[in-house]
C-alpha cells in the first residue's frame, strides 16, 4: 500500500470514529486485538499525534494512546471485509 493511500485511510478512519466518540467505547485489552486492528490503530493514533512535525513524538504518542483507535481500526478493516 503506497503512502498516499494509507494517508487517506487514516483521514478517513479518523472522520469515521472521531478520537473522542472513541474514548466513549471501552477500550479493548490487548489480548483481544490483532496485529492488523493494532497497527492500524498505531497509524492512526499517529496521524492524530499533537505535533506531527517530529516523527519521534508521533510514535510515542502512538504506543501510549493506540488502545483508543482500536473502534476505529476496527471500523476501518470491517468496512473492507
Amino acid at each position: 500500500m503506497n503512502t498516499s493511500r494509507r494517508i487517506l485511510l487514516t483521514g478517513l478512519a479518523g472522520l469515521a470514529v472521531a478520537p473522542t466518540a472513541a474514548a466513549a467505547v471501552p477500550t479493548a485489552e490487548p489480548g483481544e486485538v490483532t496485529v492488523a486492528e493494532e497497527r492500524f490503530a498505531r497509524t492512526i493514533a499517529a496521524a492524530h499525534a499533537p505535533d506531527l512535525t517530529c516523527a519521534w513524538q508521533a510514535e510515542r504518542y502512538a504506543d501510549a494512546h493506540w488502545p483508543e483507535y482500536v473502534g476505529a481500526a476496527r471500523a476501518v478493516i470491517g468496512a473492507r471485509v
